[in-house]
Parts: C-alpha cells; structure tokens; sequence
C-alpha cells in the first residue's frame, strides 16, 4: 500500500495525460486576472501553477506528495513558481494573497477541512477570494466506484496497465477505496484514497467560520445553478474586511 497517493513515479508522469487542462482550470486562471499574488493549495504536478505564473505575478504551489511536488519543479516554467513541501500546516499567514485556489478536488482529501480554509483565509488579503471545487454528496458517485464498473486496459508511456477501484468503506461522508494499477510485470501499485463528501451547508458553516463572506456555490464552471443532480459544488468565497 501506498501512503502517498500518488507516491509512485511512473503514476506521476501519467497525472497530467489523465487529467488535462480544461474548463475547470480555465475558471481559475479567469479569477486570477488582475490578481498580483497567487497561492494553488494542492497544486499536485502543477498543471494549473504553471499556467498562472504570468510575468509580474507571485506564484506558490503547495503539496503534500514529495513525488508530485518534484515532478512539478522539473516541468518547463517551473522556476516562476515557489514551491512548498506540505499540507495546509505550512500556509504562511501573510495576509496578502489576492487568490487561494484549490483544485482537482483537492479538498475532498482534506481530513481538517476547517482548519485548511482558516489558513488560507490568513494567507488572504481582506477582499482576497479562495476558490475550489468538490463532488457533490447528493450525487453519490461512490456507488459507481465498483471494481466492474471501473476495470479498464490500456496502453501508457509506462507500458500496458490495468486499472479498477475497490470500495472500502463509507461512513458519514468518508468514502475510502483503493486504487489497483497493474503493470505489465505484474507489479500492483494499490494506493489507499480517503474523500471527505461535505454538503455546501457544511463547506459553508467552515467557510464564515474561518472569516469569509459572500460565500457563492454553484453547480459548474459556467455558474450553472446547484441542484440535487449536480456532479459538482464549485465554490466561491470572499475574505471578509474588518471593522
């Protein structure tokens, strides 16, 4: 078993060919514009740091997964980024971050969800924004998490690799399954996820909690209404002012 999800190098170099640029990182780099300083938390191989790197911006990326933070320093671009080793513990409370994004829903694996949106709200100036992204509980993906549902072959820069995940547990919106990759030498990397479903009642209880405002939650990247058949939560928080 893996402790690092994605702790497995030929794993790592396949992360940005399945999940590619794509309207979810469109909407942040559109929040970024005018934005002089930047921080993605959980910013993975740094597809999306990379991208809002632009001249005369700051930029910092922040990981837990020593694996993915270094596949992400030797990508083309990445010395426009400061990169930081660690969860939401190593968040600097500069209190002038104009945006905190999160994405690739990154916050789903964040056991101390409260205690991750404090911190970004420190980093933030007042009137900064945090966005990110979550699956949506009222959907109930996890019931198409089953090892029929999700077996699949192909061929990878990293040879031919079999693919399934086996449901573990559910229990109070914790969903655990494990993810099998079998490789051509027979090797499986299994690696355990743990996914924290939260309801936008309860992401926005944190949020006000932790000082922000105007907290919006929609049901996609295009500002489609939330309803109960959603895939997504795509949330949207104002750092409030003082006084």
């Amino acid at each position: 078993m893996i402790d690092d999800p994605y702790g497995d190098q030929q794993l790592v170099e396949l992360y940005d060919l399945d999940n590619p640029s794509g309207e979810d990182h469109d909407y942040y780099r559109g929040l970024a514009e005018g934005s002089a300083k930047v921080l993605d938390f959980g910013c993975g191989t740094g597809l999306l740091t990379r991208s809002l790197a632009v001249p005369g911006r700051v930029v910092i990326g922040i990981d837990p997964s020593p694996t993915m933070l270094g596949y992400a320093r030797r990508q083309p671009g990445a010395d426009a980024v400061t990169w930081i080793d660690g969860d939401h513990g190593v968040v600097k409370p500069t209190g002038d971050v104009d945006l905190a994004v999160s994405s690739g829903n990154t916050m789903m694996h964040v056991a101390e969800h409260a205690a991750a949106v404090a911190a970004l709200a420190a980093a933030l100036r007042p009137g900064g924004v945090l966005a990110f992204e979550s699956r949506n509980p009222a959907a109930r993906a996890w019931e198409q998490w089953t090892s029929e549902a999700t077996y699949g072959e192909r061929d990878t820069v990293a040879g031919h690799l079999k693919e399934w995940l086996e449901l573990i547990e559910i229990a109070n919106g914790r969903v655990t399954f494990d993810a099998h990759n079998v490789f051509e030498d027979g090797r499986d990397a299994v690696y355990r996820n743990v996914l924290y479903f939260r309801s936008a009642d309860e992401i926005t209880a944190d949020l006000l909690a932790a000082g922000f405002s105007d907290v919006v939650i929609e049901g996609g990247w295009h500002g489609e209404p939330l309803t109960a058949d959603a895939r997504l939560l795509v949330v949207r928080a104002t750092k409030r002012y003082e006084g």
